[in-house]
């Protein structure tokens, strides 16, 4: 599996069935100075995940063999992958399909067509706030004691991105703006996460998912 340290060349591994846009994207991405590794659909980037961990996934949604919704289902559950940022490209714009895409585990929802500047704002701003999250992580043992709750917990793809906005200190309030949905579904979210890790409050919840790489 290929690592770099953190002052190496930023990595990305962009995955479209569209060659055209493979070619504009990764020329476009490369002149900003990121390596960019392609794929043509979810279950080649599988493959691609197997040797090589990037530090950015960006996904088209519809594609052929395997779609976007279930490459970035199968990165999550993996913990070798879990913590990667993944931003989706798509030509659906409704709203239903911008909550279908984060509740499924996208950090970041495109539009196409987008502004190449645009991607790139959207790029940096994921990889520094990955950075801070493996900071925050590696702070751990001055944190307290490690989190411990039931090793057969598992979370929904909806709480899983729940946790995640948990863990990046957001508010109910703002999580329900992010994810167009009400407060009080946010609330009942994190009601049952809490329920089923025997965790007592946020705090210890967002420690929970740092600490198993789930943020």
């Amino acid at each position: 599996m290929t690592e770099r340290s953190a002052g190496e060349q930023k990595r990305l591994l962009l995955i479209d069935d569209d060659p055209n846009l493979i070619l504009l994207v990764k020329d476009y991405l490369e002149f900003r100075g990121y390596e960019v590794i392609t794929a043509e659909n979810g279950r080649e980037a599988l493959e691609v995940l197997e040797d090589d961990i990037p530090d950015l996934i960006i996904c088209d949604v519809m594609m052929p063999e395997m779609d976007g919704y279930s490459l970035v289902e199968h990165v999550r559950k993996d913990p070798r992958t879990s913590w990667i940022p993944v931003l989706f490209l798509s030509a659906k714009g409704q709203s239903q399909d911008r909550v279908k895409g984060l509740n499924t585990g996208a950090d970041v929802y495109m539009v196409k067509p987008f502004e190449p500047e645009e991607l790139v704002a959207q790029v940096e701003a994921s990889l520094k706030h990955g950075e801070r999250l493996t900071k925050r992580k590696d702070r751990g043992p001055d944190d307290g004691p490690k989190i411990h709750v039931p090793f057969d917990v598992e979370l929904t793809p909806t709480e899983l991105k729940v946790v995640q906005y948990v863990a990046r200190g957001m508010a109910n309030r703002e999580i329900a703006e992010g994810l167009s949905v009400s407060q009080r579904t946010i609330e009942s979210h994190v009601s049952n996460m809490l329920g089923k890790t025997g965790l007592h409050n946020r705090t210890e919840l967002a420690r929970w998912a740092i600490e198993n790489s789930m943020a």
